[in-house]
C-alpha cells in the first residue's frame, strides 16, 4: 500500500512505529497530488512548503486536506468564490488551532461550491472538480472537493462543512465515510458562515474508525463560539471497541422510502443495507417523521436568509474583490458584488433578503422557524422509540456534469439529508454498495439524536464491519 492510500488510524500506527515519518507522509500526498488531481481537480491550491515545515515540526502528523472556507493562518481562504480570490487568512479557525494540537495538519485547500452553496460543486467560482470514480459526473458538494480527495486517494482525510447535507451527499457520490456532527458540537469560529444556525464541520475519511479520532481532535467547547456547550467530549474511538448492532433499535421512516425520485439503485442498495443491519443483531422498527414534506421549503427560507446576512459584508470595502468600475460608495458595492459571486449565491442572496424583508418575514421566516420546531419535534419523537434512524442519503447517485441544470432539481440532492440539518442532531454516510453497471458509490445514512455521536459512530462501525 502506497502511504497516500493509507487513513488515519494506518498513518498514525506507522508513524508510532517509526516505519515512515510525517515528513514522508506529506510528501506522498504531495507527489499523489502532483501525480493525479490533474484529472480530478479536487484542490485549488496546496501550500507544499509550509505543509511539509510542519510535518518536520511535529514529525508524527497526518496531513488533512482543508475544505476552502477554513481560515487557516497565512493560507488562501477564498469559499471557492472569486470575490474573495486573494484573501490570505491572518488567523487559524478553532477547528484548525484543535487539529494542530492533536496531531494533524493542514495540507491543501480543496475545491467546494461558492460559499457552501450547492450539490455538485459545479458552483465553484474558481475550478472544476471531478468525481474520482467518473470523471464524466460530479462529486456532490457543497463538500465536493474534500470528498473526491479522499475518494480518490489525494489525501489521508478531509474536512467538510455540512449545512443541509454537503458533507454526506458528496461522501454518498465519492464512496468515503462523512460524518455531520450535532449543531454546537464543533466550533464554527473562523468558518465563513453560510447559514449560521445550521453550518457544522465533520471529518470526511476513508473509514468509521478514521472519522472518529479526527472528530475527537475537532470537536469541544470553544469560547469563541457560543453555540458550543461546555460538555465532554468522548473518546469516540475508543467507543467503537466492541461495536455490535444487536440490541439496537433502527427506525425506518416511511417518509423517507415513499418518494417518486427515489433511484431504483439507490433503493436497492439501501434496502440491502438495512437487510445486512437486521441480519447483524438489530431491530427494525417503522417511524414517522410527518412533517418531512416540508423541510425542503423550510430550509430554502432560512437559508438563504442566514446567507443573505453573512454575505453583506462582502462589500468590495475591507477585503477580497473589488471592482474597479466603480464611480461612487454605492456603484462600488454594487459592482464589485455583481463581479465576485456567482449566480447561484446571487440566487440565495436575493431570496433570502426577499423572505426578510418588511412585510413577507412573518409569513415566511416567522413561519419557517415555526415549522422548522415542528421537524425537531419529529426526531425528538422519533428517537423516544428507536436508537437511530437509517435512510437512503442521496435520491441517486452521482449524476453526469450539466444534468441537474434546473435549480428547484438540484435541491432535491438534499432531500434525506436537511430534515436532520434543521432538527440539529448527528448523522453519518456509510458507503453501502456500488451501482449495477454504472459502479458509482451508494452511501446509507445513519442517523441519531443530539450529541449523541458516540452511540452514531458505533452503529456506523458496527454497520462497515457486517458490509465488509
Amino acid at each position: 500500500m502506497e502511504l497516500y492510500e493509507l487513513g488515519i488510524k494506518a498513518a498514525q500506527e506507522g508513524l508510532a512505529k517509526g516505519d515512515f515519518t510525517s515528513e514522508e507522509l506529506t510528501q506522498a500526498v504531495i507527489d499523489r497530488y502532483h501525480a493525479a488531481d490533474g484529472k480530478i481537480g479536487a484542490y485549488l491550491t496546496f501550500d507544499e512548503e509550509g505543509a511539509l515545515r510542519l510535518a518536520r515540526e511535529n514529525p508524527k502528523s497526518v496531513p488533512i486536506a482543508i475544505k476552502d472556507l477554513i481560515n487557516v493562518n497565512g493560507q488562501p481562504c477564498t469559499c471557492a468564490s472569486k470575490i474573495l480570490k486573494g484573501y490570505v487568512s491572518p488567523y487559524d479557525a478553532t477547528v484548525i488551532r484543535n487539529m494542530k494540537a492533536n496531531g494533524f495538519i493542514p495540507a491543501g485547500r480543496v475545491n467546494m461550491d461558492e460559499f457552501a452553496m450547492g450539490s455538485s460543486t459545479e458552483n465553484s467560482g474558481l475550478g472544476v472538480t471531478r468525481n474520482p470514480h467518473d470523471l464524466s459526473r460530479v462529486p456532490g458538494g457543497s463538500s465536493g472537493g474534500s470528498a473526491a480527495a479522499v475518494g480518490g486517494n489525494l489525501c489521508i482525510a478531509a474536512l467538510g462543512t455540512d449545512t443541509g447535507g454537503s458533507i454526506r451527499q458528496p461522501a454518498s457520490f465519492c464512496g468515503c465515510v462523512g460524518v455531520k456532527p450535532s449543531y454546537g458540537r464543533v466550533s464554527r469560529y473562523g468558518v465563513t458562515a453560510f447559514a449560521s444556525s445550521l453550518d457544522q464541520v465533520g471529518p470526511m475519511t476513508k473509514s468509521v474508525e478514521d472519522a472518529a479520532i479526527l472528530l475527537k481532535a475537532l470537536a469541544g467547547h470553544d469560547a469563541m463560539d457560543g453555540t458550543t456547550p461546555d460538555v465532554p467530549v468522548p473518546d469516540y474511538a475508543a467507543a467503537l471497541e466492541g461495536a455490535t448492532l444487536k440490541g439496537v433499535r433502527l427506525g425506518l421512516p416511511k417518509e423517507y422510502f415513499d418518494v417518486s425520485g427515489l433511484d431504483p439503485e439507490v433503493r436497492r442498495i439501501t434496502e440491502a443495507a438495512i437487510r445486512a443491519c437486521e441480519a447483524a443483531g438489530a431491530e427494525l422498527v417503522e417511524v414517522s417523521l410527518p412533517h418531512t414534506e416540508y423541510a425542503m421549503a423550510v430550509y430554502y427560507i432560512i437559508a438563504p436568509a442566514e446567507a443573505s446576512a453573512n454575505l453583506a459584508r462582502f462589500d468590495g470595502v475591507r477585503y477580497g474583490h473589488r471592482s474597479d468600475k466603480a464611480t461612487d460608495v454605492y456603484s462600488l458595492y454594487t459592482k464589485s458584488r455583481a463581479e465576485g459571486f456567482g449566480p447561484e449565491v446571487k440566487r440565495r442572496i436575493i431570496m433570502g433578503t426577499y423572505v426578510l424583508s418588511s412585510g413577507y418575514y412573518d409569513a415566511y421566516y416567522g413561519r419557517a422557524q415555526k415549522v422548522r420546531t415542528l421537524v425537531t419535534r419529529d426526531f425528538v419523537e422519533a428517537f423516544e422509540k428507536v436508537d437511530a434512524i437509517v435512510s437512503p442519503c442521496a435520491p441517486t447517485p452521482a449524476f453526469k456534469f450539466g444534468e441537474n441544470q434546473d435549480p428547484l432539481t438540484m435541491y432535491l440532492n438534499d432531500l434525506y439529508t436537511i430534515p436532520s440539518a434543521l432538527a440539529g442532531v448527528c448523522a453519518a454516510s456509510v458507503p453501502a454498495g456500488l451501482t449495477e453497471g454504472t459502479r458509482l458509490p451508494v452511501g446509507v445514512q445513519f442517523i441519531c439524536g443530539g450529541f449523541e455521536e458516540e452511540r452514531l459512530l458505533r452503529i456506523c462501525k458496527a454497520y462497515e464491519d457486517s458490509n465488509n
